[in-house]
């Protein structure tokens, strides 16, 4: 069964760091491409960040260019996203994802909820000013 768990938000002053972590279960992570998202309330889920299996290229959401790193670890099917200097628009919940398809996945991509899409049930982080 495919699983992923994010794990690690929580309330966080202005300026400062959370590192959250996707553990991932069922599938082999080193064949899949990971990306995070987040929920502001209110508004739709976005893409925040991304990061490859062929070749660990990443993307970064403009907004956070600079201050969040992802990065994963295949051998603990895990995948981090660091977030430094936060601010209080990235409150929101914080959500892994994959598509499993056969061709790599590029990064970014958008959620589609076809059946072969997963994700997990979401971390919050709050960034109080």
């Amino acid at each position: 069964q495919v699983q992923l768990v994010e794990s690690g938000g929580g309330l966080v002053q202005s300026g400062g760091s959370l590192k959250l972590s996707c553990e991932v279960s069922g599938f082999t992570l080193d064949r899949y491409t990971i990306g995070w998202f987040r929920q502001a309330p209110g508004k739709e889920r976005e893409g925040v960040s991304c990061i490859m299996n062929s070749d660990g290229s990443t993307y970064y959401e403009d907004s956070v260019k600079g201050r969040f790193t992802v990065s994963r670890d295949n051998a603990k099917n895990v995948v981090f996203l660091q977030m430094n200097s936060l601010k209080p628009e990235d409150t929101g919940v914080y959500y892994c994802a994959t598509r499993l398809t056969v061709a790599t996945l590029r990064c970014p991509f958008t959620l589609l909820h076809t059946p072969n899409e997963h994700w997990g049930r979401g971390t919050q982080v709050t960034v109080s000013s």
